[in-house]
């Protein structure tokens, strides 16, 4: 029954987006920061979904209907700043051991998603691009992220990356496989493998590495999310659950960032 409910309830009712409207500098001075000092990429982990609800003596799965209102927010807010680059973390491949109810919500959810935000995408001028491994998503899913694929394919805006169905180790796992295949046909020689070989046949091949990464509800880890890429990547987390994350709490990461020496291993100036 909550199941065939929540499917006849669209997405919660989004705030105006003017994402098509850039911040000026003026406006990025307001907020306590310079273009100069944004990152390029920003990472998220956004956690904290089914305890929001709890909290609230609501279902599990009210928090993450609830949660598309915060992803509407973080894009509209790091377009409008010129990032290149947004990646959310959606639906982990741990997340399989979730109970089957919360599964088919999630799924459901994003299909959702994908369909109703389809046009602001492309309005937006959003780039978009999933990792992960799709075949487990189902007929239904992939279809819709074929049509926004199709549907954002010649934007130059921020790309919008979503890692659906993703975990790091397997992530890992698949790139080793694509080299060794090389390797075995004589495409490759092992000798030649290096840093830049592997970064190639990874999901994100091509993309920036992230510079800061958010954790929403407090939790202190990284969760198989993205572990070659934020090697050097800025770590920001707040204890508030992703339900609650919105404009101010992104702008506070951000000037949290700003201040950050990065050294990449070297020393400070």
């Amino acid at each position: 029954m909550v199941f065939s409910a929540v499917s006849n309830n669209s997405l919660p009712t989004p705030v105006r987006r003017s994402a098509d409207d850039p911040f000026t500098s003026a406006q990025i001075a307001e907020f306590g920061l310079q273009a100069d000092q944004l990152p390029r990429h920003v990472a998220i982990i956004m956690d904290g979904n089914g305890r929001w609800a709890q909290a609230r003596e609501l279902p599990r799965i009210e928090g993450h209907r609830r949660g598309v209102s915060s992803v509407r927010t973080v894009i509209e807010n790091c377009s409008r700043l010129n990032l290149q680059q947004l990646t959310l973390y959606c639906f982990s491949s741990e997340n399989w051991k979730r109970p089957l109810l919360e599964q088919k919500f999630l799924m459901q959810l994003l299909e959702q998603y994908l369909i109703e935000e389809r046009a602001e995408i492309e309005r937006q001028n959003l780039q978009f691009a999933v990792i992960g491994r799709r075949e487990a998503l189902g007929e239904s899913v992939n279809r819709e992220i074929d049509l926004t694929y199709q549907t954002a394919r010649d934007n130059t805006g921020m790309r919008l990356c979503l890692a659906i169905n993703y975990g790091s180790r397997s992530e890992i796992v698949d790139a080793v496989q694509k080299i060794a295949k090389k390797v075995a046909t004589a495409e490759l020689d092992a000798g030649q493998i290096d840093e830049a070989t592997i970064e190639a046949h990874l999901d994100t091949a091509g993309m920036p590495d992230p510079d800061l990464v958010i954790r929403t509800a407090g939790e202190m880890r990284i969760s198989n999310y993205l572990l070659w890429q934020i090697s050097y990547a800025e770590l920001w987390v707040t204890e508030k659950c992703w339900p609650e994350f919105g404009q101010v709490e992104l702008f506070a990461a951000l000037r949290d960032f700003a201040q950050r020496q990065r050294r990449f291993g070297g020393l400070s100036n």
